[in-house]
């Protein structure tokens, strides 16, 4: 996304009285990177935190052992526990988290191969996940991811907020 589509978005979240919250795993914390390139952002991010490790996943947010040791760290169910943790943590109105496989090494499979990503979004007592498979290397998969993020944010302030 260009930095005038972010500021976009950063206004439409500014206009409705909306804060936003990242909690970032795969992404390493490109995701906040890119969204403080925007104009306006000081007036609605709250914060972010980078949670690579399991550990941290389960310090930080309180992901439960027992859902990493049967999903793995790198699913959908890990990711949904880390939303709700940030809602906690931080309490933005738009609170967004984001795990994946940018690499190999981790818990890829077949079903599960490098690449994939998993997002939840928490907001408006709504929840939305979202999955998806990207090609490329690391540093690819990381930013197809961001942009994936930015477009789903983006369809979720179109369709559930004012302009």
């Amino acid at each position: 996304m260009t930095q005038n589509e972010l500021t976009e978005v950063v206004t439409n979240l500014r206009d409705n009285n909306l804060t936003i919250a990242f909690a970032e795993s795969c992404t390493a914390g490109l995701l906040v990177s890119e969204m403080v390139k925007a104009k306006g952002i000081s007036d609605v991010l709250k914060g972010s935190v980078v949670v690579y490790q399991p550990e941290m996943k389960i310090k930080l947010l309180g992901v439960k052992k027992k859902t990493l040791d049967l999903y793995t760290a790198e699913s959908q169910q890990v990711t949904n526990e880390m939303v709700m943790g940030l809602k906690k943590l931080v309490d933005a109105d738009i609170n967004i988290a984001v795990t994946g496989l940018a690499g190999g090494g981790a818990s890829e499979t077949d079903e599960k191969p490098v690449g994939t990503v998993f997002v939840s979004f928490l907001y408006d007592n709504k929840a939305e996940e979202f999955r998806d498979v990207f090609d490329g290397n690391t540093q690819e998969v990381r930013k197809k991811t961001v942009d994936y993020v930015f477009q789903k944010l983006k369809g979720v302030l179109d369709d559930h907020y004012k302009r």
